[in-house]
């Protein structure tokens, strides 16, 4: 559980399961709850956030599921849980408990992550529509990259998808610098933690075996990727400059260019849109003919300006928005 936290780097979060029960009323649900060790897990004293869900079940009232659950984990602990809201987001100081009701099935677990795995530290600095650090691992993973040829992003925003390169390419777990749920429980050991963050970093590498790249137009955008490449220990792994995609030039005959563009997603800056991307194509079939090639597009088909034939990759939603990851292995025009 605790290398899945420092070592994943496109998970939300680490759930580990505490207990599956069946319960259609109250009573059942406070009772089988106060079954449960909480008392091996939790640390009294520190507060309790509690985030309940419940679909198809009998119990539906989130605040009342949250209310029995409190008074379980209360009778074993002798601490009531100070936070027994049913969905806020937790502070990042308490000890977080995963209740789900699914046809009056209990499942309760134990969020051992606490902060989101995506708030991997050193993006304090962002430009226009920030990429979530674990989308920019997904996009880098799905493409295929090999860490060491060279790679661009020619929209880098705020540099998450080449500081994500670096860390990925120079073998840097991406919650070497944070802190998780787990060390808050009780039996955490400091010992074996520190033991395994040492064997990470034994194997870090001393540089990116390979050239990456980012630019962005905005040279607000561009500042603020260097902040936060600094913060993350890898500026000296990547070039980061203001420039048009227009002035993109291959530095090789082979290499990836992973990138989010804008997406357009009202029907004006679609028809704007629509030359910047027929630019990107452009500019890859005249200078990057063979390279592999990712992006996220949203709705709207802005992608077949680009002319190259693209596919499928994954499917998922980025900042509420519904968007795709579409590839080329080895750019190649579709007209």
């Amino acid at each position: 559980m605790a290398r899945a936290n420092l070592w994943l780097r496109t998970a939300s979060r680490v759930l580990a399961r505490f207990g599956t029960f069946h319960a259609r009323a109250l009573g059942e649900l406070e009772r089988r709850a106060s079954l449960l060790p909480w008392d091996q897990y939790l640390t009294p004293g520190r507060p309790v956030h509690l985030r309940v869900t419940s679909r198809k079940s009998r119990l539906y009232h989130q605040g009342a599921i949250a209310e029995r659950i409190g008074n379980g984990i209360r009778e074993v602990t002798g601490t009531a849980p100070e936070s027994a809201s049913a969905n806020e987001e937790a502070s990042g100081d308490e000890q977080v408990v995963v209740v789900r009701l699914l046809r009056d099935e209990c499942l309760v677990s134990l969020d051992s992550s606490g902060e989101l795995l995506h708030r991997r530290g050193y993006r304090l600095a962002t430009a226009k529509a920030p990429l979530r650090e674990t989308l920019a691992a997904a996009l880098l993973m799905a493409s295929e990259w090999d860490g060491v040829h060279p790679l661009i992003d020619p929209f880098s925003g705020s540099g998450t998808i080449p500081i994500e390169a670096a860390l990925l390419a120079r073998k840097i777990p991406p919650g070497l610098n944070r802190q998780f749920g787990f060390q808050r429980w009780c039996g955490y050991e400091q010992t074996k933690w520190d033991a395994l963050v040492e064997s990470a970093r034994r194997g870090i590498l001393a540089e990116a075996p390979g050239t990456i790249l980012g630019s962005d137009r905005d040279s607000g955008a561009v500042t603020a990727a260097r902040s936060n490449a600094e913060r993350a220990g890898v500026m000296r792994d990547l070039a980061l400059n203001k420039a048009s995609v227009s002035s993109l030039k291959s530095p090789g005959p082979v290499g990836w260019m992973v990138t989010n563009p804008p997406y357009g997603t009202r029907v004006g800056e679609r028809q704007r849109l629509r030359d910047l991307y027929a630019s990107l194509g452009n500019v890859l079939r005249r200078d990057f003919p063979g390279w592999h090639f990712t992006m996220l597009v949203a709705a709207g088909g802005l992608e077949r300006q680009t002319g190259i034939a693209l596919g499928s990759v994954f499917e998922t939603k980025n900042g509420g928005i519904s968007v795709r990851a579409l590839s080329a292995r080895g750019v190649r025009d579709s007209r």
